[in-house]
């Protein structure tokens, strides 16, 4: 039987038992979020939604997930609102709608969540659920990336360095991508990598392949694994890709 908590008795809580019980096994922290969620707080429904989700301490349950994102997002919480655009987005526990997905993740940007602008932006460039706007999708990246949003700051860098919207301009793309990669976003760690290696400094870039394979998905990590085998950089052939399936933890 889980812990039954009421509001009363969770606001009597000192934020070192809050503390205590978020510090401790898996299994109790996610009991007491449930506990404090069912009580009504948005921020433990928010939080133990992102438990179900990841099926850290509970059992995976993806639908689940978004029915208590959804009841966080009722109390105007800004993540929450954010998570029921992304299962709408990625079918998370519910079928794909990117209309859907494109006007939670508009509410949480407008309200200043920096998750909500990169993903809104991310829509816009694609036109995925929205008409694609390039020009809206650099400003909305231009804002996350001004919150510190690593991601969204490499993705900045990546409009500069393709030329879409603005002038091409490798220089404004090396600074966002250094930026990125330093915050630690993966795919902001590989571009910088490409840019420290056109360069010419090799045995910095290495370092920055093999940080970007840490954290990267295995898609990513296959997509530029094949990038670098055919690089001009015979380097990159080579100890690139070592470098970044060491990261991986592939080798």
């Amino acid at each position: 039987m889980g812990e039954t908590l009421g509001l009363d008795e969770l606001n009597r809580l000192s934020p070192e038992d809050i503390a205590a019980r978020l510090s401790g096994q898996p299994g109790e922290r996610a009991a007491f979020l449930r506990a404090a969620a069912e009580a009504g707080l948005a921020e433990a429904q928010a939080v133990y939604g992102q438990l179900l989700l990841d099926g850290a301490g509970v059992e995976k349950d993806e639908a689940a997930a978004l029915g208590w994102f959804v009841r966080a997002a009722a109390q105007h919480h800004l993540m929450a609102i954010n998570m029921v655009g992304r299962c709408y987005d990625l079918g998370w526990g519910t079928a794909p709608d990117k209309a859907r997905a494109a006007a939670c993740y508009r509410i949480a940007a407008e309200r200043g969540l920096d998750w909500g602008m990169y993903n809104y932006a991310t829509l816009l460039a694609l036109g995925a659920g929205v008409a694609e706007d390039k020009a809206a999708a650099l400003d909305w990246f231009r804002r996350a990336a001004a919150l510190g949003n690593a991601k969204a700051i490499n993705f900045v860098g990546s409009f500069h360095e393709d030329g879409w919207v603005v002038p091409r301009d490798l220089a404004t793309a090396a600074r966002c991508y250094a930026r990125a990669a330093r915050g630690g976003d993966f795919r902001g760690a590989f571009n910088h990598a490409r840019m420290l290696g056109a360069a010419g400094k090799v045995e910095e870039a290495i370092g920055w392949l093999r940080r970007a394979g840490e954290t990267a998905t295995p898609a990513f990590v296959d997509k530029a694994i094949a990038w670098l085998a055919s690089a001009d950089l015979p380097a990159f052939r080579v100890r690139g890709v070592q470098a970044l399936r060491q990261g991986a933890g592939a080798c």
